[in-house]
């Protein structure tokens, strides 16, 4: 997909320029259109590996302006409008929309309506006029969106003690509202929420405008940054925000229950300087605020959405859990704003280059600041490399999720068994090319997509040889290489094996796995 950072104004379609071209061709395009009305809507995607149905061709997302109104009960509907930009990249005279969960009342392309019917996961619009390649169009879709789900669907909204939340890896977002729903094709969001008075809305960037009207009040937020549809965040219910300074004035913003608020401020107090850890190890922090939003839930796991990583309450007020454990797991999903979020993965296959490196500051922060070594997690990780490999695949060639769990690609394999491929590389080119490969990564590939094809190209390039064989078999071997300077690490027998998880496991399989 091609990234447009800027949303464009739609233009006024040449209608009367169609119609005449239509009427010179009149019998010859009746015949084609006849054709063209009859054939069924059909589901499309762009190709993905894992997630073949995931996506759509034919356009580029610029922005999406979503608005959500929230009645008081996160067991009804919300009233939802979704309005999308866009840049067909071909001709086009229908188009589709990622959309599986939700009553559509309506749809308009450039102001005028639109017909529309489903097929499989998707909305397929049909414009009054088909659009030309390189036309920059606005769908407007009027739709309920639903909290609730059935059984075997996981991720979308997540409702809360007292209101919802959102959680749309990997391809929920399209339970949520219509969408482009794959990290390639990432946009400009603008969010407008509409909760009754006495709950707060909070969403991805910073508030641009409060209104009250009625018993009732809209929060507008907007991000400057592009953003793919699995990490959008809209958090509503009676939440305190709480506000405090980073790194060079960045504003860190918390999201909390109200009545939790105290026992959590020790906590959120933190992430200052864990921002700051990680400037030091990649680089300025990429985006306009940061902040953790607490929801009130028990959903198992946490997850790196855009400025406003979404944690469970619970794991900050239970004591059972190790207070480095807690702070590797912050420092994990922070590090995401970085590795997965600012640079999103190219294809679901690249999720190694999310969570590999997510895992990799995990694990980094919790032994400069806990004494837990990196050397020793690692040497575990790499007894247990090869059953991970054999039950999801290698880490860049991850198996399909089973049984439809889409949430299934988070495995072992991608988080640890990632991270294990990134000490490799250190081991292979020393410490001082390695911090520079993680720099540039984040430098040069900001607010855009990347593939594992692209690190292995930076990689070779700032270590000045070509590691082509090298990537080859670590990310894509059945088998895990010899580690190097490590002659001594062997693979351990099953039922000896460590552990050797992320205490996170990140986004989909929190504490407790």
């Amino acid at each position: 997909m091609l990234h447009t950072p800027h949303p464009p104004t739609p233009r006024p379609r040449a209608r009367s320029r169609r119609r005449l071209r239509a009427a010179a061709l009149l019998a010859s395009a009746v015949s084609v259109c006849l054709v063209a009305a009859s054939a069924p809507p059909t589901p499309l995607g762009v190709g993905d590996r894992l997630f073949p149905q995931l996506g759509n061709p034919g356009y580029d997302v610029t922005a999406y302006d979503l608005s959500f109104t929230y009645s008081g009960s996160n067991s009804a509907p919300l009233k939802a409008v979704t309005t999308i930009d866009a840049r067909t990249t071909t001709d086009l005279d229908r188009l589709n929309l990622d959309f599986a969960h939700g009553k559509v009342d309506s749809v308009e392309v450039d102001g005028e309506p639109a017909a529309f019917a489903t097929a499989g996961g998707d909305l397929v619009v049909t414009p009054e006029d088909e659009l030309d390649e390189g036309e920059r169009t606005r769908i407007t879709v009027r739709h309920s969106s639903d909290p609730v789900y059935p059984e075997d669907r996981q991720g979308g909204w997540v409702r809360t003690a007292d209101g919802l939340a959102m959680a749309n890896q990997a391809d929920v977002a399209h339970l949520v509202f219509p969408c482009n729903d794959h990290p390639s094709d990432k946009a400009l969001f603008t969010f407008r929420v509409t909760a009754p008075d006495g709950l707060t809305a909070v969403a991805n960037g910073l508030p641009t405008g409060v209104e009250r009207s009625g018993g009732s009040t809209t929060w507008t937020y907007r991000s400057p940054h592009p953003m793919a549809t699995e990490l959008a965040q809209v958090s509503i219910g009676r939440s305190t925000v709480l506000h405090r300074t980073g790194p060079h004035g960045l504003p860190v913003r918390d999201v909390v229950p109200a009545r939790h608020r105290a026992a959590l401020e020790p906590w959120l107090e933190k992430t200052p300087g864990q921002i700051a850890w990680m400037e030091e190890k990649v680089g300025r922090y990429p985006f306009e605020t940061y902040g953790l939003l607490m929801a009130d839930a028990t959903t198992g796991f946490e997850l790196e959405t855009q400025t406003l990583s979404l944690f469970e309450r619970e794991l900050f007020t239970e004591p059972a859990y190790p207070k480095w454990y807690v702070e590797s797991i912050m420092v994990h999903e922070l590090a995401h704003q970085w590795f997965g979020n600012s640079v999103s993965p190219g294809t679901w296959s690249d999720l190694w280059l999310n969570e590999g490196h997510a895992t990799w500051y995990e694990a980094l922060y919790a032994e400069e600041t806990a004494d837990k070594t990196m050397a020793a997690r690692m040497k575990a990780a790499y007894g247990a490399s090869d059953r991970w490999r054999t039950a999801g695949g290698p880490p860049a060639a991850p198996k399909p999720p089973k049984n439809g769990s889409k949430t299934g690609i988070f495995r072992s394999n991608v988080y640890d068994g990632a991270a294990l491929v990134l000490y490799a590389l250190r081991q292979e080119i020393g410490h001082a090319a390695f911090d520079r490969v993680e720099r540039a990564w984040v430098a040069r590939n900001q607010d855009g997509t990347a593939s594992t094809a692209d690190f292995v190209r930076l990689a070779s390039e700032i270590s000045g040889r070509d590691l082509g064989g090298f990537f080859q078999a670590w990310l894509y071997g059945e088998k895990t290489p010899p580690m190097p300077g490590h002659p001594d690490w062997k693979q351990t027998p099953a039922a000896k094996s460590p552990a050797a998880k992320s205490p996170a496991k990140a986004s989909h399989t929190a504490h407790g796995e």
